[in-house]
């Protein structure tokens, strides 16, 4: 919530450089605006809207806090040391068999649908099977629907945004509690099993970053979780840390790729990261990566039912003896280039999708399943239908395996085919992800498809993977991302024909690369997760060239997926860079709202009317004579602490100061971070009217060494400063000596870009301004 004042000053006037003429002979900064800052304060999580506040990463380093380490010991640092060290090993061992489970799942549910359908078909009975693939798709649907609408309705969608969003500092209800993580695991196995092109990395990033909030809770008064060791993670820092490495595990065990875990969650996930945070999420990771392995040796000797070779299983793209030339690079330029258009267009589509079922959402919980359903009922009819459009293939005489597959998985899918023929679109769209994925990049495999097949199924996947996004349903976009940039790749291959040395099966996972270059804008990470995907190294060189490329073309359009997200949702999320406008302003013109000050030593009274008639979360403290010489700002205390104190209701009859005797009153666990749901209220508490005339020393819990700036800072600056550091509040102090000790607070949505430019619209129409909106992720670059 915003908590900022701004004092009462001059106007200022003057030229300002970068502005068009008008802006040059009209004042910047009127009289100053004392209005409350109006810029949203509510998102939409998942699909319902919901208030946003901000999370204390900062350590409140008051003398409580400080008494309360001098009296650790060896034997309490090495315990909250080595439970670091615990919880991430829980957290990879439960990740790793969530991620199993789930692909355990996905597979045997979808193959006993996939085979009854076939066996039907296979005997004739051509309107029967639609109608038990058209039913059990519905059914698996309207669950996942259900279930997310009624119980968890944060564990819509993605889950990806949110989570990026919370190690942004943003903190909304539900985002990973339990109800929210048990959704996530039982909708995401739902929806990928009902044939709608959504993905599974996403649920699971936000499932592994559930699971580590969970585990790092600090432990439960309500089911008996107690245990002293785990109160050390009563914070929102070390919460922080453990849901980063929760997010890389669940990379990690989405697509077996340890190391693109830890890269994905540094390079899009964490605004905050340490070389000891580094050490630890490459642990969590390589503990599910163990596990995966140990789990995926028994499902190979036959004993986890339909388990096939797609999921978990890494995709067979190339032979060790795969060879390019330099003639080869310009095709790969090329197909970084459209898949750059591509991604770019694909993310403008979805953003716009998303924002009209956003707007349908909020209507009613009836609209949000009907719209569920609708979905599955259309993309049923087009994944039955289509197959029917492609002509039947003769099976070749040299294929490895079977020809036609009669079952569930394989390249060679018969569906309505005479024997000995197979029906090339059947073999991708009427299939898992997983399978489809693994059909496109195998290897010498380029004659199987026609080019009218390829054709149609990047057309249907890209725009499936569009509306199906939506839905009132656990839904990634990682698997449909690939699937429709292999689909592509391959077409683009198949184009080249012999005009190329490289396989079709290449030039798909180069389509793949290059479509989520231009979606997701990652580099880095994509790169290693493609190679841990298809197990060749010899293909890094050009997975390189194509990533680079096709970000670099994208990034001239719009930004990533999940930056569009967030946006579309309001999450107030603080960029890396700050914006360009922000330099021609200074702190103390953006603060707004009316400040509310406590003292030192405050009446109980004044305390309580203060939290009744604000919603701030953070209060500076001023000493005034007689208790200090002058009026001087001695830090800031949380509103969490104040409520805390009000509770214990050690209140003094004279206000004295009463040092080191606090911590005789009071135990660090009363003051630490509240689990989920459990937060205190001040209308909960009830005084007495002797109560609330007598004192709180507010100094023992005071944080006396807060972020301070100067109001002269430039915005940027200061926005920079509130990024890095993970504040929720940044105190503005004047620079003159003879004035009020504190200006004002600066919280996280002083800094957005409605606030900011509500408070001084001239800049819109500022030439930087303007520059920013045409180019505004090529700037990112410089």
């Amino acid at each position: 919530m915003s908590e900022n004042v701004s004092p009462e000053q001059t106007q200022s006037q003057g030229p300002i450089q970068d502005l068009d003429h008008q802006i040059l002979t009209t004042p910047l900064l009127s009289t100053r605006n004392r209005s409350a800052n109006s810029t949203s304060q509510v998102a939409i999580v998942g699909v319902n809207l919901c208030p946003i506040e901000s999370l204390d990463y900062e350590i409140a380093e008051n003398d409580f806090f400080k008494q309360d380490w001098r009296t650790r010991g060896r034997i309490q640092i090495f315990q909250y040391i080595f439970m670091k060290w615990l919880l991430c090993f829980l957290i990879g061992s439960l990740v790793s068999l969530v991620g199993f489970c789930n692909n355990l799942a996905v597979e045997n549910i979808a193959g006993v649908k996939f085979v009854i359908t076939s066996n039907m078909m296979l005997s004739g009975r051509y309107e029967t099977a639609f109608l038990v693939f058209f039913l059990s798709n519905l059914g698996l649907t309207l669950f996942a629907a259900i279930i997310t609408a009624f119980i968890a309705p944060a564990a819509a969608g993605s889950g990806i945004p949110e989570v990026k969003a919370y190690l942004n500092g943003v903190d909304a209800p539900g985002i990973i509690s339990l109800r929210t993580c048990i959704v996530k695991i039982m909708g995401s196995i739902s929806a990928v099993s009902s044939s709608l092109l959504v993905g599974k990395a996403g649920p699971m990033v936000h499932t592994g970053s559930c699971i580590a909030s969970l585990l790092g809770q600090g432990g439960s008064r309500r089911y008996g979780l107690t245990w002293k060791w785990l109160r050390f993670f009563k914070n929102d820092r070390d919460r922080r840390d453990l849901v980063t490495c929760g997010s890389a595990a669940g990379i990690a065990a989405a697509f077996r790729a340890p190391v693109g875990g830890v890269l994905f969650a540094l390079e899009e996930m964490a605004s905050w990261w340490t070389s000891g945070l580094l050490w630890r999420a490459f642990f969590t990771t390589a503990v599910v990566a163990i596990i995966l392995r140990a789990l995926i040796d028994v499902c190979l000797s036959g004993k986890c039912g339909l388990f096939g070779k797609g999921g978990l299983i890494m995709f067979d793209v190339y032979s060790a003896n795969i060879s390019y030339h330099i003639v080869d690079v310009p095709p790969v330029l090329l197909v970084g280039i459209v898949g750059g258009i591509l991604g770019s267009l694909y993310n403008f589509l979805l953003d716009k999708v998303l924002r009209v079922y956003a707007i349908i959402n909020v209507k009613s919980i009836t609209y949000r399943i009907f719209i569920a359903c609708a979905i599955s009922i259309f993309t049923s009819c087009l994944l039955f239908g289509l197959p029917w459009l492609a002509s039947c293939q003769p099976c070749p005489l040299d294929t490895a395996e079977a020809c036609p597959t009669i079952g569930r998985s394989g390249n060679y899918k018969k569906f309505q085919c005479p024997p000995g023929h197979y029906n090339d679109l059947a073999s991708l769209i009427f299939n898992t992800n997983d399978d489809a994925i693994r059909n496109l990049f195998s290897r010498n495999t380029d004659s199987e498809f026609q080019h009218s097949t390829m054709l149609i199924f990047f057309v249907t996947c890209f725009f499936l993977s569009i509306v199906s996004s939506g839905v009132v349903a656990p839904a990634g976009f990682f698997v449909p991302v690939i699937v429709t940039g292999a689909s592509y790749g391959r077409f683009v291959g198949m184009l080249l024909g012999s005009h190329t040395n490289l396989n079709h099966g290449f030039y798909a996972v180069l389509g793949a690369a290059s479509f989520l270059g231009g979606s997701m804008r990652m580099t880095v990470s994509l790169c290693v997760i493609i190679l841990e995907l298809t197990n060749n190294l010899l293909l890094l060189p050009m997975i390189m060239m194509v990533l680079l490329v096709s970000k670099t073309v994208a990034d001239t359009f719009n930004g990533n997926i999940y930056d569009l997200i967030m946006k579309a949702k309001g999450f107030p999320y603080l960029e890396a860079h700050a914006e360009p406008y922000m330099r021609q302003l200074t702190v103390a013109d953006v603060v707004s709202g009316p400040l509310q000050l406590c003292h030192g030593i405050e009446k109980v009274g004044n305390i309580v009317h203060i939290l009744k008639t604000t919603s701030h979360h953070g209060f500076p403290v001023i000493d005034e004579p007689p208790h200090s010489e002058s009026p001087v700002l001695y830090g800031l205390i949380l509103r969490a602490h104040l409520i805390t104190l009000l509770k214990k209701r050690d209140f003094l009859h004279t206000p004295v100061r009463i040092g080191a005797e606090a911590f005789k009153h009071f135990l660090a666990d009363e003051f630490a971070k509240k689990g989920l749901g459990n937060v205190d209220r001040i209308e909960d508490i009830n005084l007495t009217d002797e109560e609330m005339e007598m004192f709180l020393d507010l100094h023992p819990f005071t944080n006396a060494s807060p972020y301070t700036v100067v109001e002269t800072m430039s915005l940027a600056k200061a926005s920079t400063l509130f990024r890095e550091m993970g504040l929720r509040h940044l105190l503005i102090v004047p620079n003159t000596s003879n004035r009020t000790p504190v200006v004002g607070i600066l919280t996280r949505h002083d800094f957005m870009a409605e606030h900011v430019l509500g408070l001084h619209p001239l800049l819109v129409n500022s030439k930087w301004k303007r520059v920013r909106f045409h180019f505004p992720h090529f700037l990112k670059i410089f």
